[in-house]
């Protein structure tokens, strides 16, 4: 037995060693919170998508770019406007005069690492068609199922300011992404290192650490995290509160209990773990549900009020021991 475990064991111990340099080496070229370093890692590894709720200028595109380059996977960058059509975005077939036949054309969307630049300036249809690929893994054409890559992780932002000629996501829609972040401006320190040398640095391309085939086997690994009973049943008993909550008018789907479950396993990881502690959860329900829940009172775009509200869920339910 020992014989068995002990190569998947080093195996797994070098990947770990392998993310903590991606880790080390992506703080290099962005400065800022580095729980959001581990957060988008985390999103990676458990095949997840993130949505980036913030102001220009914060590094959105840096970040996004250099992640996917010190993981060694494809990159593209989608800028949404509000006349991209979904061909734009899919793809679509082409008449070939030569062969007298059509065949398809990918669209920027076959990547591994996409950057989805403003996603809600698109019309709603463009959005639905990016939307239900992202979710399906796949292209439909002409009666054809185009795949997407195994390791397709999208990255999609919104301005939190700018609402002109825009189309905020519904409710179904940003139920598909696993976390919803904020990076947030740097403190003065990393602002006055952006002026200096590290601005320079920060402009020069990041060597990859890691590649598709150990981004592939850390997915394997993540679905190895032990989650114990106890903390699953936490983590449904915190999801059924917000649906009884009266002030919340729409809580947590079992889709949004899964994918706390399951980013809750990436973190473990990231951290070095392979079993998910009760602080995991805690940290992480901001990031993973926050956008999920509708308020019943006030706007619906109010993260400080969905944020209060989940807030005191958590308080309310009892930690396991």
């Amino acid at each position: 037995m020992e014989s068995i475990e002990q190569p998947k064991q080093d195996e797994l111990s070098g990947l770990l060693a392998l993310l903590e340099q991606a880790q080390k080496s992506l703080s290099q070229h962005w400065l800022g919170d580095g729980f959001v370093i581990e957060l988008l890692l985390a999103s990676v590894i458990t095949r997840g998508h993130v949505l980036v709720v913030d102001v220009p200028g914060v590094g959105k595109t840096t970040l996004a770019k250099s992640l996917a380059q010190i993981l060694g996977l494809d990159f593209n960058r989608i800028q949404f406007t509000n006349d991209i059509l979904p061909a734009d975005i899919l793809g679509g077939s082409i008449y070939n005069t030569s062969e007298a036949k059509f065949f398809f054309s990918p669209g920027p969307i076959f990547t591994d690492f996409l950057l989805a630049d403003e996603i809600n300036r698109a019309p709603t249809r463009s959005q639905s068609a990016f939307l239900q690929a992202m979710e399906e893994g796949y292209v439909a054409a002409d009666g054809v199922n185009q795949p997407l890559s195994k390791l397709f992780t999208v990255i999609a932002t919104q301005n939190p300011i700018d609402f002109d000629s825009t189309n905020p996501l519904p409710e179904a829609q940003l139920d598909r992404f696993l976390t919803s972040i904020s990076l947030g401006y740097p403190d003065m320190e990393a602002e006055l290192h952006l002026l200096g040398e590290y601005g320079e640095a920060a402009k020069r391309n990041p060597e990859p650490i890691l590649s598709k085939d150990s981004v592939t086997a850390l997915r394997n690994a993540c679905d190895d995290v032990h989650l114990h009973a106890d903390l699953a049943s936490y983590i449904v008993t915190l999801a059924r509160a917000t649906r009884e909550d009266a002030n919340i008018k729409l809580g947590i789907s079992p889709r949004g209990s899964m994918h706390l479950a399951s980013a809750c396993k990436g973190y473990a990881l990231v951290k070095g773990r392979q079993q998910v502690i009760a602080e995991d959860v805690q940290k992480l329900i901001p990031s993973v549900w926050n956008h999920r829940i509708l308020p019943r009172h006030g706007r619906d775009n109010d993260s400080t009020q969905a944020h209060d509200l989940m807030q005191g869920i958590v308080a309310s339910v009892p930690v396991p021991r």
